[in-house]
């Protein structure tokens, strides 16, 4: 019969850690982030001039969805709409 010492206890519970950490770590990083696609974010306008916004469509910086207004001929896409309340 093995005799649990101190010492083999303590590597025990060192090794059992390390594999615990290494676990989560993989999980992780091994999980897709879902992050905004910039170019899906559209902002909409009532003409070509390109001065009232009539409607957004896309996600902001949180991730969060955005849908609001009119949906246009003149749009222009990209970028990252601003978080409304901004994250702590």
């Amino acid at each position: 019969m093995i005799r649990l010492t101190p010492t083999i206890l303590r590597r025990a519970f060192l090794v059992t850690l390390l594999l615990s950490v290494i676990t989560v770590a993989i999980v992780v990083f091994a999980v897709p982030s879902s992050e905004a696609a910039p170019s899906g974010n559209c902002t909409y306008y009532s003409n070509s001039s390109y001065t009232t916004v009539v409607g957004q469509y896309g996600y902001n910086c949180c991730n969060n969805p955005v849908a609001w207004g009119t949906k246009t001929r003149f749009s222009r896409c990209g970028g990252c709409f601003v978080c409304y309340p901004p994250p702590r």
